[in-house]
């Protein structure tokens, strides 16, 4: 992560010039000195997060670097320092904690001038002012909101918060936004700065008129996959009355023949009760060995081997028959699930009592 700000801060750099003395750098410049005085085996590895063209202006600078007085070189590394630190600041945080940070350590005009320079050199995501917020409060705001506007902010939000907000919408709304966020591709420039002045009142600034791509199937996956179990079969049977298509395809990714690790002893023991061992051997190749002791270890000895050898002697298999037998496996987990002959931990859900 740290070279990849100090990339990030090189291409900011170069936005700009410095003066010190009676010498005047452009950021080409700056650039170039930053990476001569850092040596060359770290200036490498930033090299490989730049573009090529890039490289070959700075390449060009450097071989054209005349000699650099200390307090010069002193005073462009100082930048770089301060360009890092506000790039932290804004990953942590977003934006306006970046600019609050700075403002205390470096005064209000210089900490305006280092965002205004990163903003003009890095994509922020859009919806960065709501990083921080606390769920429950955005709920408030946004749930009298049409659909779509819910979807689209769902849709950048961080999974394990849009699933505290979708989870606490009006049941009638709920697999209306998931609908929304798994067919959505992508959402224009304007509509994304409409809703984000609505949210803010005023615009977050967006570096790339380029259309940004959000939501999606493995979208609503995710944050279904955080959401309480009650909410999760009220929006999936919602999806399966409005659209069944797209609710088959959720479900089939909703969990994963790897999650089965997330299962416990006597869970496993009532799966395979109901799993063919052919399919079961078949299901097993494609997976490591983490998965496989899993399975190996609720298995008596004699059943174990007999497993291990049908997989051996089965030879190769094609990847469509291992993934077509793990989605099997998969669909017999959900439905005992559904009865409740199995429990699958989930986040968010209270602890089980034994």
């Amino acid at each position: 992560m740290a070279k990849i700000s100090a990339a990030q801060s090189v291409a900011a750099a170069s936005s700009s010039g410095k003066k010190k003395g009676n010498k005047e750098f452009t950021g080409r410049q700056k650039a170039a000195i930053f990476l001569v005085t850092i040596g060359s085996e770290i200036s490498a590895e930033i090299f490989k997060y730049l573009r090529e063209d890039e490289i070959e202006t700075l390449t060009f600078e450097i071989a054209r670097l005349e000699t650099i007085e200390p307090e010069q070189k002193d005073a462009v590394l100082q930048e770089f320092q301060e360009l890092m630190m506000a790039n932290q600041f804004i990953s942590v945080g977003g934006i306006d904690y970046a600019r609050e940070l700075l403002e205390k350590s470096l005064g209000s005009q210089k900490a305006i001038d280092i965002i205004n320079r990163l903003t003009s050199s890095l994509q922020v995501r859009p919806f960065d002012f709501i990083r921080r917020t606390d769920p429950a409060h955005l709920l408030n705001f946004i749930q009298q909101e049409h659909p779509q506007t819910i979807a689209l902010i769902l849709a950048y939000l961080e999974p394990n918060k849009a699933s505290i907000i979708l989870q606490n919408l009006p049941h009638e709304v709920q697999s209306d936004v998931a609908r929304r966020i798994a067919t959505m591709d992508r959402t224009s420039p304007e509509v994304l700065r409409e809703v984000e002045r609505v949210l803010e009142k005023k615009l977050s600034t967006l570096s790339s008129e380029d259309y940004t791509t959000a939501g999606g199937v493995e979208s609503i996956v995710e944050i279904l996959n955080l959401v309480d179990r009650a909410s999760e079969k009220q929006i999936i049977e919602a999806l399966e009355d409005e659209d069944p298509e797209l609710a088959e395809e959720i479900k089939k990714r909703m969990f994963v023949f790897e999650d089965i690790v997330m299962l416990d002893d006597r869970s496993i023991q009532r799966v395979m009760r109901e799993v063919d061992s052919q399919e079961l051997a078949k299901a097993l190749k494609s997976v490591d060995t983490e998965v496989q002791d899993k399975i190996f270890r609720n298995m008596s000895k004699r059943a174990a081997g007999m497993l291990k050898e049908d997989m051996e002697y089965m030879g190769p298999v094609r990847l469509k028959d291992v993934e077509e037998a793990q989605q099997k496996i998969v669909s017999i987990i959900r439905h005992l699930e559904d009865t409740g002959d199995i429990v699958i931990a989930r986040a968010g859900e209270d602890e089980l009592v034994v």
